[in-house]
């Protein structure tokens, strides 16, 4: 009987060919065949809020998933057809890192950095505080004076930064320490009995980076910035974890990695027999 495997995506540039590069022709039915399999779990985890985690799933016509991951990881919903449901245990776990703050408790400490912008109040939760940052801005002397704010108040956040390609700008998310995506994935693996060898990760940008140098089975799509890639392989070899890394090339089914043609490449690499589920209906 084939094993249980939890899959768990980025939505913008991974599985939504929303990037500058092209998208493969008829790539997306290979998706939909392995996410439809009873053995699979899926996930989308993503910096985007619930609305446009909907927003999404409508307008690219995405096989409803399981669970989703939102906010950079600061929010979990299980999805049974049309309802959603907060997962509050995950709430209750991040909270700590704050004592008992939230991020309108925390926007007085940085009002004074000229170089922050804060992003539309949409983007904002009670566990997430997020900017634009200019794209020449020394990112590093900036995330150091903020943490060195939040120190003094003993709150331990995590700092996520990454680049809206197409808007050109940076983005940065001031989260707790345990609201990173890789801690939201790693919680719903726990909760769910998924563990390292049953679960991969797909992603492509800056706030994937945790998880994509993590023990975690993790894809890097072949759209991904150089930078991105180059970042993505210097930490796992740091960590150790450079074995749980897979960068997707091209040329699995005549695909050209991009996208979902990426994620699909990555899954069947760790784990081959899932090739023939996704060939399975073609082949009827």
């Amino acid at each position: 009987m084939p094993k249980p495997i939890l899959i768990c995506t980025d939505l913008d540039c991974t599985l939504l060919p929303n990037g500058r590069q092209p998208e493969s022709q008829g790539v997306r039915k290979y998706f939909f065949r392995l996410v439809s399999r009873p053995e699979v779990t899926l996930a989308y985890v993503s910096g985007r809020h619930r609305e446009l985690v909907e927003e999404a799933i409508r307008e690219y016509q995405l096989p409803l998933p399981d669970w989703v991951i939102g906010d950079v990881g600061t929010t979990i919903y299980q999805v049974n057809a049309e309802e959603w449901l907060p997962l509050s245990e995950w709430e209750q776990d991040i909270a700590t890192d704050w004592r008992g703050l939230t991020s309108n408790d925390l926007r007085p400490l940085f009002t004074d950095l000229p170089s922050l912008q804060l992003q539309e109040e949409s983007k904002q939760n009670r566990y997430k505080l997020s900017y634009y940052v200019p794209l020449q801005k020394d990112i590093d002397a900036l995330q150091r004076e903020i943490l060195r704010r939040l120190e003094a108040l003993k709150v331990a956040a995590s700092l996520i930064y990454s680049i809206d390609e197409a808007e050109s700008t940076g983005l940065l998310d001031v989260l707790p320490a345990r609201a990173t995506k890789l801690h939201a994935v790693e919680f719903l693996m726990r909760s769910q009995d998924f563990n390292y060898t049953n679960t991969v990760f797909a992603g492509d940008s800056g706030n994937d980076l945790p998880v994509l140098a993590s023990a975690i089975q993790s894809v890097l799509v072949a759209n991904a910035s150089h930078e991105t890639v180059e970042q993505a392989k210097t930490q796992s070899l740091q960590q150790g974890t450079i074995s749980a890394l897979y960068l997707a090339q091209g040329g699995f089914l005549g695909m050209n990695g991009n996208y979902s043609a990426g994620i699909i490449e990555g899954i069947a690499h760790f784990h081959p027999d899932t090739r023939l589920w996704m060939e399975e209906d073609n082949e009827q």
